[in-house]
């Protein structure tokens, strides 16, 4: 039945000789379809297959064997639908449900979803040890977890993870895949949303299709960008950004005396060849496995990198959109309540394109997270108001994943036209942040490592914990109280803006307990030439605080999600930022609850009235009477709901 409707579709397509009309040409399938047999899947299939079929004519729609590669395709999908027993069944039921009501608020959306990303190792040592630390998810409020990369993967220097070698093997120190399994069941027992993530940009270069494309077999070549003409190579770099120039120049790797692989991060990242369906085939298998061991969300890493075209970036492509929007129909018909979430560190009006229901519903907000870093260096909030007001927006049932600190480097991703109509010149603000977050600026209270500074252009991202970053790093090893003090309530402060935003607000592992930077990196062959692993940390949980100020920060953490989550008015997409008379504050209102934070270590001020008479600190319980100008200590945050 799909082999002949494909055939009907493709006839109208060649007979209309149109592109603008793809959207009119792919349809509804043949009536036909409607009387198969009513399941849930055939159900969605006939849903969603018609949209599926168009991305993929995008895609692949010259090459005569089309057909062939979307009967292939349903056979995977209902091969994977039908492995989705148990909760996994339920979980997609109650999700269909919900895609089709108006009035129903995605999980995520849901104010009582509090998220923390962490390696299992260094966490809890393995899997096993993962499902102990439950009731630790359980005590602080979180019920979204994040593991990192944890399939199988090279030894010694593998990008912390992100170089799978396969994506059907977890790594043997973390435990085995009947293990990962145990771990999801026991999550969702606990209402604990389970996210992996999905490298679909490369492989290592020990995956076993990179060792066939070694030993020259033309399938696998084919399934990376193989080239033995260096002028070829050359005219591809010509127009690429670096992404990790310490690692070498270009985005290609030379294999030998003749031939060069397309590697965009490290040498042993290869990157796979999307042009051919083979690779999409290949990977969609690869994903329906993942998301059938009991995922939620899949964090789609690199995502702008996933299509190539020569003579331009190759970043953010308008077909790598659609390969992105292929994946997720493929997901609505066999693994309807998983999710995707965007991994894009671009500009700013680039990350929003990928957000939309029929991409990724979930996205990183590498703009909050960059501005935060940036007010707290500048203590001027005129650049990140102005940022989110114009940015913030997002379609409906589609969410930011807020955060302060990821396993990741902090990249300055704020838009220099946002900067510049403020006076900022983009590249030498970035320059400043860097000396300031790494302690080369006079006054900086800051100890970060610089990750992969480049040579030529002077650029570079920023790696270290959030307490480090914030100054406790530098109070304690002073001993200046003050320090300390100001260290602590800035992280306060940061916690306080980020939690009550809308969206999922995400933890990075320690960075609750105001953990430190680990230096011992350095001593790691494999792993001192990657900056990131300063804060990738071994939670030591006989001592977990070294110091009283990493036990009130966490404790100041518990509390204001506990807070979140009992306030409904903090769910859902609803946000208003004010502009303000005082650059040091920056203000939002959720409904009738306003959030006020002093960005500075100096006292600040803001008044409003607007609102009504009395409202009630929701953090302290304070009362305030918002006719009367309020004084904000540094780095004071306030949650006021008025009392109506």
């Amino acid at each position: 039945m799909v082999k002949r409707w494909c055939l009907i579709m493709v006839k109208r397509w060649c007979l209309k000789n149109d592109r603008g009309d793809v959207r009119k040409t792919f349809t509804k399938p043949p009536l036909a379809v409607a009387a198969w047999e009513k399941n849930m899947y055939q159900e969605l299939l006939e849903n969603n297959l018609a949209e599926l079929t168009r991305r993929l004519f995008e895609l692949y729609g010259s090459r005569w064997d089309f057909y062939k590669i979307i009967e292939r395709l349903e056979a995977i999908m209902k091969k994977a639908n039908k492995e989705r027993t148990g909760y996994l069944s339920r979980l997609d039921d109650e999700a269909v449900k919900a895609a089709a009501s108006a009035d129903v608020t995605p999980w995520y959306l849901d104010e009582k979803t509090v998220g923390m990303m962490l390696y299992v190792d260094l966490f809890a040592g393995n899997l096993k040890g993962l499902i102990g630390k439950i009731d630790y998810f359980k005590s602080l409020g979180v019920n979204y977890v994040h593991l990192m990369p944890l399939f199988d993967c090279p030894k010694g220097e593998n990008d912390g993870g992100y170089a799978i070698s396969s994506y059907r093997k977890v790594q043997s120190k973390l435990g085995t895949i009947g293990d990962l399994k145990a771990v999801a069941e026991a999550f969702h027992k606990n209402g604990i949303r389970l996210v992996l993530d999905f490298v679909f940009n490369h492989t290592s270069d020990e995956h076993k299709w990179a060792k066939a494309a070694k030993k020259g077999d033309a399938k696998y070549r084919n399934f990376y960008y193989i080239y033995n003409d260096k002028g070829e190579v050359d005219s591809w770099n010509a127009t690429l950004r670096e992404i990790f120039p310490t690692v070498r120049r270009g985005s290609f790797t030379q294999l030998n005396e003749k031939e060069w692989v397309w590697t965009t991060f490290n040498s042993f990242q290869w990157d796979l060849n999307y042009s051919n369906p083979e690779v999409f085939l290949a990977m969609v298998e690869e994903m329906l496995f993942i998301a059938n061991l009991g995922v939620d969300v899949l964090r789609l890493d690199a995502l702008a990198f996933v299509w190539k075209e020569k003579g331009t970036v190759c970043e953010s492509l308008p077909k790598a959109h659609t390969l992105i929007q292929a994946f997720q129909y493929v997901a609505r018909i066999a693994a309807p309540s998983l999710q995707f979430k965007s991994e894009a560190i671009v500009h700013p009006d680039e990350v929003i394109k990928y957000i939309q229901s029929n991409e990724c519903r979930l996205s990183y907000n590498p703009l909050q997270m960059a501005l935060f870093w940036n007010t707290v260096a500048t203590r001027d909030t005129d650049l990140l108001t102005l940022s989110l007001k114009k940015r913030w927006y997002i379609p409906n049932k589609c969410a930011w994943i807020n955060y302060i600190r990821c396993h990741d480097d902090i990249g300055w991703t704020f838009s220099d036209e946002d900067a510049g109509s403020l006076g900022i010149n983009g590249y030498n603000h970035r320059q400043f942040l860097n000396r300031f977050f790494t302690g080369r600026f006079n006054g900086s209270f800051a100890s970060g490592e610089p990750f992969q500074l480049n040579p030529t252009t002077g650029d570079c991202r920023i790696c270290g914990t959030m307490a480090s970053l914030s100054g406790l790093e530098q109070a304690e090893k002073t001993g200046d109280d003050n320090l300390r003090k100001m260290a602590v309530a800035r992280m306060k402060m940061m916690y306080a803006a980020q939690l009550a935003l809308p969206g999922v607000p995400l933890l990075y592992a320690g960075d609750e307990r105001a953990v430190l930077n680990d230096y011992g990196y350095r001593k790691d062959k494999a792993k001192k030439d990657d900056s990131r692993w300063v804060h990738r940390i071994k939670t030591d949980w006989e001592k977990p605080f070294e110091y009283d100020s990493q036990r009130e920060v966490y404790e100041f953490v518990k509390k204001a999600i506990a807070i979140r989550k009992g306030e409904k008015m903090l769910g859902g997409n609803d946000i208003y930022f004010y502009d303000v008379q005082d650059n040091g504050v920056f203000a939002y209102r959720r409904g009738t609850i306003h959030v006020i934070a002093n960005f500075t270590d100096r006292v600040a001020h803001f008044r409003n009235d607007a609102w009504a008479e009395y409202s009630t600190d929701m953090l302290s319980l304070k009362k305030v009477r918002n006719y009367d100008v309020m004084t904000l200590e540094p780095y004071e945050v306030l949650w006021l709901k008025e009392d109506l």
